[in-house]
């Protein structure tokens, strides 16, 4: 069979021709992420905190920025409310033993509730660095104020007259039983002071204020 040994150079030609496996891939190598957490641990001191600190430091920011703002709200419903009762007790004056007194009480609960909306707006509103301490004052002193406000009102049945003796005076207050004095007197030199301490610590928070976000200089 002449033909035979070409067809065996054919085949062993061939086979060197195709590819006895697959050409190798080329593997892009995995993008490794980075956290920030990692990037801030990397830092030396001198160019920021360390990552467990400013993350305290932006929970605590965030958390007397919540303060502010309840308190902040708190106080104002305390004005409105206020107010509120004022408007209400004007048509109980005539109904009184004592309506110089009644009046007087009427005006207390209008004016100091004005007071608090005035002062829920500035919190709210105005740039200032008062903190969690001034708001939570501020919040005790519109509780104090009723108190001091209703005590006055009943004191337009009581008629006591050392507290506020000018006002008796006028009123033809005589006095009244020695527990209603007592009760008269409590309920307003708490209030007082207390609203006495509130404007003033925000007074300092507004004067104070150096572009900062409200209540993160004080702790």
């Amino acid at each position: 069979m002449p033909y035979l040994p070409a067809k065996r150079a054919w085949s062993t030609e061939l086979l060197c021709i195709i590819p006895t496996s697959d050409p190798p891939r080329t593997i892009a190598p995995k993008k490794r992420r980075v956290s920030l957490a990692a990037v801030l641990e990397k830092l030396p001191p001198a160019l920021g905190c360390a990552h467990g600190d400013c993350t305290n430091q932006r929970n605590e920011d965030t958390s007397n920025m919540t303060t502010l703002h309840s308190g902040g709200r708190t106080v104002l419903l305390h004005g409105l409310a206020l107010i509120l009762a004022g408007l209400l007790f004007g048509f109980l004056p005539p109904a009184t033993p004592f309506p110089r007194l009644a009046v007087g009480a009427h005006i207390q609960f209008v004016t100091n509730g004005m007071l608090f909306v005035v002062l829920a707006v500035i919190v709210l509103a105005v740039p200032h660095s008062a903190g969690p301490k001034s708001m939570r004052v501020l919040v005790v002193s519109a509780w104090l104020t009723w108190l001091m406000a209703l005590s006055e009102a009943a004191n337009a049945w009581w008629g006591a007259n050392q507290m506020l003796p000018i006002a008796a005076q006028q009123a033809g207050a005589t006095g009244a039983a020695d527990w209603q004095e007592l009760v008269v007197k409590l309920c307003h030199i708490p209030a007082a002071l207390g609203l006495i301490l509130s404007v003033a610590l925000l007074i300092r928070g507004v004067a104070q204020h150096r572009g900062a976000s409200p209540g993160i200089t004080e702790r």
